[in-house]
């Protein structure tokens, strides 16, 4: 059996991390994991703690790893802004014997960043804005990465350009 891969992104909200994340999970029929759900699901319980990104992260990291020990590729989809974020993400990979690859996505163009951030927000009436997203503090990536510029670019031009970047399954 081939090694899963772990596939993590890190990006700014509004660069289409999450568009990308879920075609990319349902092209390799991979599990998709959003932070954005663990932590809305924790915010609705009723022993919801006050500040849910901590444990948003912890849930994601252990169904993560469930999947991946059963040889099931995983997408985390998660702004993943500091290190601390992504080295836990490197532990499940290293405890599950899984290949992690990590995707940072970029806008270059500003006007279309926030065009998209703002479009989102209006769409669905919640979500950062602005002034929140370029506000927000995000640690630079010193690790081996995937870097992908969304600017002028559609969902399936970028997917394509990520699918021929992502190493295979290895044995």
């Amino acid at each position: 059996m081939s090694a899963p891969r772990l596939i993590t992104f890190a990006c700014l909200p509004g660069t289409g991390k999450s568009t990308l994340a879920r075609a990319l999970a349902e092209h390799l029929a991979a599990i998709y994991l959003r932070v954005d759900s663990a932590e809305d699901a924790l915010r609705a319980s009723a022993l919801a703690p006050l500040d849910v990104m901590d444990a948003g992260y912890r849930v994601l990291w252990a169904l993560a790893a469930d999947n991946l020990a059963l040889g099931h590729d995983v997408i985390g989809d998660s702004v993943n802004p500091i290190a601390l974020t992504r080295a836990g993400w490197d532990a499940v990979a290293q405890e599950t014997g899984a290949r992690h690859c990590l995707v940072e996505i970029i806008c270059s163009d500003p006007a279309e960043h926030r065009s998209r951030v703002e479009t989102r927000r209006a769409r669905l009436g919640q979500g950062p804005t602005w002034a929140d997203v370029t506000a927000r503090p995000f640690a630079p990536i010193t690790a081996p990465r995937i870097t992908l510029d969304t600017a002028g670019q559609s969902p399936d031009t970028t997917l394509t350009t990520l699918l021929s970047n992502l190493p295979h399954r290895t044995r």
